[in-house]
């Protein structure tokens, strides 16, 4: 069996896709599926895993007890389930759900010996004053700006303190990932989600103003990287299982808030109408102007497929799903 953690969510609801397409239905789904009484802890998720196949649906919250008291044999676990709210600033969130439980999945995998790959993040770059290669001789030197971070940089730091290891681990730094199944997201969905809504909702955009002279507005960087190719590379990394380390996974190129919106525009026949706002107080202080991940150790490690341009995501996520599945809340 193959344990899938955050399987409800985003990025591992659609890796549940890809595996079923590859045969693989021999998957356990942990998440906060459900409360005591059996309702849904997050319905507007339940899309994002019901069509799907696989063996068992687990809860979080009771998932090593419940496998204590019925336990199945195991072939890999994929944890990607975590609290991403990069605006929430509750430590003891951060550290049960993102730190302790994910030392429990570890131990787990070192108990069965299987490999283990699990979900880091491009927020434990910072501000990128270490710049945004994945040399692990230089993780104890990085400093997140948010709890959220700071919760992915601790475990990653405790997983190169550990001398009991999985046959075969993968820490993934995630860049800006976009992509079918982030509907539930809220404020936490990527920008092109926002964007085709705010397009269908009002024909035009709003982005945040810089406030950092070196940037024009909308001409902020990210590394935005399509969740087909984020699955695509996380099938590789479990089939392959190249040297154990942790790994950029973005695309490689850095691009303005302002093209990625063009994108859109041009992907729905329309003229570019973008408008700017200042960025919320809470998060101004925060806010990161450039991320690009440097891919090299991945293509190293044997990955050669060619990853979606911008412009190629955007059309393909606007055309197969935003334009089909959308609908307004």
């Amino acid at each position: 069996m193959i344990i899938l953690t955050g399987a409800a969510g985003f990025i591992s609801s659609y890796l549940l896709t890809e595996l079923n397409a590859a045969g693989r239905e021999d998957i356990v789904l942990v998440d906060a599926f459900t409360n005591e009484d059996g309702t849904a802890v997050y319905p507007a998720k339940t899309p994002n895993f019901a069509n799907k196949r696989f063996s068992r649906l687990m809860n979080r919250a009771s998932f090593f007890t419940d496998f204590e008291k019925d336990p199945f044999p195991i072939s890999a676990i994929i944890h990607l389930g975590a609290k991403t709210d990069t605006t929430l600033f509750d430590e003891a969130v951060f550290n049960e759900l993102n730190v302790d439980f994910s030392k429990k999945m570890w131990h787990l995998a070192v108990a069965h010996q299987v490999p283990f790959i699990y979900a880091s993040s491009a927020a434990t770059y910072g501000n990128g004053e270490f710049g945004y290669k994945d040399d692990t001789s230089l993780i104890y030197q990085l400093q997140p700006l948010n709890p959220y971070g700071w919760s992915k940089q601790h475990f990653d730091q405790w997983v190169l303190d550990q001398t009991e290891q999985p046959p075969f681990w993968a820490g993934l730094k995630f860049f800006n990932v976009y992509g079918p199944n982030e509907y539930h997201k809220g404020r936490m969905a990527s920008v092109i989600f926002h964007a085709f809504k705010q397009i269908k909702e009002k024909g035009e955009v709003t982005l945040f103003r810089s406030h950092n002279p070196n940037y024009k507005d909308g001409e902020q960087l990210r590394d935005f990287v399509y969740v087909k190719d984020v699955a695509s590379i996380i099938l590789f990394l479990l089939e392959k299982r190249p040297t154990s380390s942790i790994y950029n996974l973005g695309s490689g190129k850095a691009r303005t808030f302002k093209a990625l919106v063009e994108a859109i525009f041009n992907t729905l026949n329309l003229e570019p109408n973008i408008q700017y706002m200042d960025t919320p107080i809470d998060i101004r202080d925060k806010y990161q102007y450039f991320t690009e991940a440097d891919m090299y150790k991945m293509w190293q490690a044997g990955y050669s497929k060619e990853l979606h341009s911008l412009e190629d995501g955007v059309m393909d996520y606007v055309r197969e799903y935003l334009n089909k599945d959308f609908k307004t809340h």
